[in-house]
């Protein structure tokens, strides 16, 4: 049927995001981790921050904002915690790299910290929080990121929407929070936009300053909402406060000035601690699985719709992509296979629409 949605098998979908990454001037080991991640989001169902993606991605590196060869590198270390430079390498490694520090650092000390500072974008945090989780670790992370978002109060973008990701490691499903500090992302945005849709509830103002589900009109107006209004306002000032400071590195306010485009010269952060340091696995598992039944159990607004907990959905969305094929963007999957073609063609951001600063 013409509103069936276009399906491409993982691993013709990971392997050509591969062929694009090699093309642009990634090493083959950078290619291959780089393209596991973002084909990963779109098998979740975070197609905004997986196939979507791609294209800005390649962009950058061709702008030289992103050095495919950097390495993060170590410039501070005091017990559990350590500091590291990015270099403005690809976001994906450098984040891979710093949550296995923080995992590391936990296994040794129970907790685990790891700040990064110069790095870019890291496409969908909740990426890491899985690793952690998968791992057997609780995991918290952030990012800060240039302002794309009005600070409560304001019209103009003044603060990141700067996305808050926590795991943690249940055996029968990991508990995965990963949220913008906006009511929508900006990539979320783009995805809805793309496939003709209106927000499911208001995400942002119009032009004349209404409350608005439709998201071409944000992604004009700029003004994106923050979740919570003041809450959210605040969570995304605090998070780039703490995420520079932690890391000796940049505010969102100096990613401003530089005007370099999404996520570059970011600060994160990655902790990672032992669940199990005041309980028996046994017990721990115990009370996740308990609370997680009692959630099951809580009266759904919508009969058909039992209430889930945060990650549940994703589970259930890998395995029928899996099975059927990850929907993809018609538009943008014809971009990336141009470009894993070999296409030198300038790179056109689907994702962004008439968003002129990158987000």
């Amino acid at each position: 049927m013409a509103d069936e949605p276009l399906r491409v098998p993982f691993e013709q979908l990971k392997s050509t995001i591969r062929q694009a990454l090699l093309n642009a001037g990634l090493p083959e080991d950078v290619a291959e981790e780089c393209a596991r991640t973002h084909a990963e989001s779109s098998l979740d169902g975070v197609q905004s921050h997986g196939l979507n993606r791609v294209p800005r991605f390649i962009d950058y590196v061709r702008r030289g904002w992103v050095d495919p060869e950097a390495k993060p590198e170590l410039v501070g270390a005091h017990g559990a915690v350590e500091n590291y430079d990015g270099h403005l390498g690809p976001g994906i490694t450098n984040a891979r790299f710093c949550m296995g520090r923080a995992v590391e650092l936990a296994k040794a000390h129970g907790i685990g910290c790891v700040a990064l500072r110069n790095t870019t974008h890291w496409m969908r945090g909740g990426s890491y929080a899985w690793q952690a989780a998968r791992a057997g670790y609780v995991a918290l992370c952030w990012t800060n990121t240039e302002s794309s978002m009005p600070l409560w109060g304001s019209t103009e973008p003044g603060v990141g929407n700067n996305p808050f990701c926590l795991g943690i490691p249940r055996q029968k499903g990991p508990v995965v929070l990963d949220m913008a500090t906006s009511q929508f992302s900006w990539g979320k945005i783009g995805t809805y936009r793309l496939a003709g849709r209106q927000l499911p509830f208001d995400g942002g103002y119009d032009a004349q300053g209404q409350l608005t589900r439709d998201p071409a009109a944000i992604e004009e107006s700029h003004r994106i909402l923050p979740a919570g209004y003041w809450k959210g306002s605040g969570m995304a000032l605090a998070l780039d406060l703490a995420a520079a400071a932690l890391s000796g590195g940049k505010s969102g306010s100096v990613m401003d000035a530089e005007g370099r485009g999404s996520c570059t010269g970011a600060c994160q952060v990655f902790i990672a601690l032992d669940p199990y340091l005041f309980g028996s696995e046994e017990q721990v598992q115990q009370m996740l699985d308990q609370r997680i039944d009692a959630a099951h159990a809580t009266a759904p607004v919508d009969a058909g719709r039992p209430v889930t907990y945060p990650g549940e959905h994703t589970l259930g969305r890998r395995q029928q992509n899996l099975r059927e094929g990850v929907v993809v963007d018609p538009a943008i999957w014809a971009q990336v296979q141009a470009l894993a073609a070999g296409s030198t063609e300038r790179i056109v951001d689907l994702s962004a629409g008439e968003v002129s600063t990158q987000r």
